[in-house]
């Protein structure tokens, strides 16, 4: 009887467990992903919290340095031929480290700036900085004049070292460089030009011999180890600062993707940029995994490598997704080992595009900023979705989504002065609170726009926001998506540009009077292209040709304006903000616009009338952009 009693017991507690599930898979279906999800991120913030309590400090080098030990051999980087292992990145990384000691007569603190693409040499680099306590500012190869001399200074670097194909862009800026005493390097054999000097040879002959930990003995968990650059909303780009306990963030997020030490990760995202270094790179230190690195993304051999290199995760953005939709089908799509791909900015078509074509790939689609202090990510895999509402993770990284006055480009007060929070369902401004565990150092040497990205007085006196500068909603479920950008900010291939930077370049033409830039959509692409609504000076004319000169001279291909639209005035408001919401409306329809509408023609290097037949290719996609 006892037995039968027992197992009456055992049938009630088991039959009463099954109901329970049954009614939380109804009322919360989610809830398995949403513990999983909060069961990572509480073990992520134990593991962050062991690093900064550590005596010295846990940082990204040590834990190279412990992979160097506990797996020498193991395949660090495949690049094209070569393989690098973790024992000889840490060699090479020591020889650039003593080379650079010696002849840059780096000291413990500088800052030397990276001017190359991707190659197995910016990673070596990058540790061999770290190694002597610097830190390194990572420079868009695309960068050229003004530009690329902005971002150079506003770092603080006092060393440029650039890849030699990139030695005419260095040589446009070298009497300027050289005023200011920098010293500059070229990744090459030999240099003839004076004020450069060649680096490989004293690389190679310098001793791999580990360095002494004294030489970086000074670095706290709060110096500088790199600097990513942003547009942000107004003016030139910004170096954004990351330390050695914000380096951890970005770093972790592979981990919380579910990626383990077995797998290899496929990177053709630009190191220069915080996606494929902050996440792809450090992120593959942390996980002690292999990285496939390529200099840069090409749909037509993606696969191919996938295949070639057993890549079990890739990374992306959203523009790469949809150029790989858009490739020529193959029998092969499917024949691969990848199974998950992380990355941020995919629409929902091209989603599920992907997964028909490409086969059962696990999408980790994440919402993060270089200059940000706060990610979400979709660990359910809801399409289009950047992540989802969860109780612990909102407690642990305080956020809010707010109402926004388009208008005023503010978000809307109460009679009290504090912020709203907008309801599910409806847009809204995204923030998140700047704490310990959440910090934002702000930009390098420009403490104007750092105040401007902190609201404060959101939801009491004296507490303290970021302002990410991005719309995002909420639906019913607690998914969260993308929505829009505020701002002057568009991005475009995969960059962001700063509306007003293009603004200058173009008002330093002599016919241009003033210059109203934004981002117009076009089908089929993700993003929105730059177009410019232009005012001439009295009795000028607009010069196709010196237009076309001008912009290629000074800004990077993706920033530069691809239709002009010639105004007698520009709109402004009442408080002489120009007005951009009309114009972004009308696009670049020659149909619509009775005004002279130009496009940039890469073939004849020159602006050209915008006809309705070169419209119509625009859109059928005949014409590439």
């Amino acid at each position: 009887m006892a037995e039968m009693a027992v197992m009456q017991i055992f049938f009630t507690f088991f039959a009463g467990m099954g109901i329970l599930i049954a009614i939380l898979y109804v009322k919360v279906p989610y809830f398995v992903h949403d513990f999983r999800y909060v069961c990572k991120m509480l073990a992520i913030k134990s593991q962050r919290m062991g690093y900064r309590n550590r005596e010295p400090f846990y940082t990204l080098l040590d834990r190279f340095l412990d992979l160097v030990k506990s797996q020498p051999g193991k395949p660090f980087i495949l690049f094209e031929d070569e393989v690098y292992t973790y024992q000889d990145m840490d060699k090479q990384s020591t020889k650039v480290a003593r080379a650079l000691k010696e002849c840059g007569r780096l000291e413990e603190g500088d800052t030397v700036a990276l001017f190359l693409g991707n190659e197995p040499c910016f990673v070596w680099l990058w540790l061999g900085l770290v190694k002597l306590g610097c830190a390194a500012a990572m420079l868009n190869i695309h960068l050229r004049s003004r530009s690329l001399l902005h971002c150079f200074n506003c770092s603080g670097a006092k060393v440029l070292i650039a890849a030699a194909e990139l030695q005419g862009a260095v040589e446009e800026v070298l009497p300027v460089l050289q005023e200011q005493g920098v010293r500059v390097f070229i990744l090459s054999e030999a240099c003839d030009t004076p004020g450069m000097e060649s680096l490989l040879g004293r690389i190679r002959e310098a001793s791999d011999q580990p360095l002494s930990p004294q030489v970086r003995s000074k670095v706290t968990i709060n110096s500088p180890v790199f600097y990513f650059y942003t547009s942000g909303t107004t003016g030139l780009p910004k170096a954004t600062v990351s330390s050695h306990n914000r380096a951890w963030g970005p770093a972790l997020l592979l981990s919380i993707a579910g990626v383990t030490s077995q797998d290899v990760i496929y990177i053709p995202l630009p190191l220069y940029h915080s996606a494929g270094f902050q996440v792809g790179l450090t992120g593959a230190i942390e996980r002690g995994i292999t990285v496939v690195l390529r200099r840069k993304f090409s749909a037509s051999k993606f696969w191919d490598d996938c295949r070639k290199y057993n890549v079990t995760v890739i990374q992306y953005i959203g523009e790469t997704m949809r150029y790989l939709c858009n490739a020529p089908k193959s029998d092969d799509d499917k024949h691969h080992v990848v199974r998950r791909a992380i990355g941020n900015g995919i629409r929902a078509d091209v989603w599920t595009t992907f997964l028909e074509r490409f086969g059962n790939v696990n999408i980790k689609e994440f919402y993060a900023a270089s200059d940000g202090n706060f990610s979400l990510m979709n660990y359910v895999g809801k399409v289009g979705a950047v992540g989802r509402v969860n109780f612990i993770h909102k407690r642990t990284f305080p956020y809010a989504l707010l109402k926004y006055d388009m208008e005023r480009e503010d978000p809307v007060r109460t009679s009290e002065g504090l912020c709203i929070e907008v309801p599910k369902g409806e847009t809204g401004l995204l923030v998140s609170m700047i704490t310990d565990i959440a910090p934002f150092a702000g930009y390098s040497g420009n403490p104007e726009q750092t105040e401007r990205k902190r609201l404060r007085d959101v939801f009491e006196r004296g507490d303290v926001y970021f302002n990410s500068g991005d719309l995002l909603r909420i639906d019913m479920d607690g998914f969260i998506y993308f929505q829009d950008r505020v701002g002057d900010t568009f991005r475009w291939k995969g960059e962001n540009v700063a509306t007003t930077e293009v603004s200058d370049i173009l008002t330093m033409m002599d016919s241009i009077q003033d210059a109203n830039v934004y981002g117009v959509t076009v089908p089929g692409h993700e993003g929105r292209i730059g177009m410019a609504a232009v005012m001439l000076r009295d009795g000028a004319q607009f010069d196709c040709t010196e237009a076309f000169v001008h912009t290629a001279n000074y800004l990077p291909s993706y920033a530069r304006p691809r239709f002009i639209r010639i105004q007698k005035t520009l709109e402004l408001t009442g408080t002489f903000k120009q007005i951009k919401a009309k114009l972004v409306e009308e696009g670049f329809d020659p149909a619509k616009i009775q005004e002279p509408l130009f496009f940039l023609d890469e073939g004849q290097k020159s602006y050209i009338p915008l006809t309705q037949d070169i419209y119509k290719s625009i859109l059928s996609g005949s014409v590439k952009l």
